[in-house]
């Protein structure tokens, strides 16, 4: 039964995941869980942040 329910668990986690990236991409974001995705969509900035955007992280 421990199985089944860690296994149930697990399935809720990944379809969580799923949906939740599923979401991200029909707004637009392309780099979703970067602090800058709704600001630089196909720029490939994402990972070039300003010296004051860093420190108010």
């Amino acid at each position: 039964m421990v199985n089944v329910i860690a296994i149930a668990v697990l399935l809720l986690m990944i379809g969580g995941a799923i949906a939740y990236i599923y979401r991200e991409k029909k707004k637009g974001r392309h780099c979703i869980g970067c602090p800058m995705a709704g600001n630089c969509p196909r720029m490939g900035n994402c990972g070039k942040m300003t010296d004051r955007q860093k420190r108010e992280g």
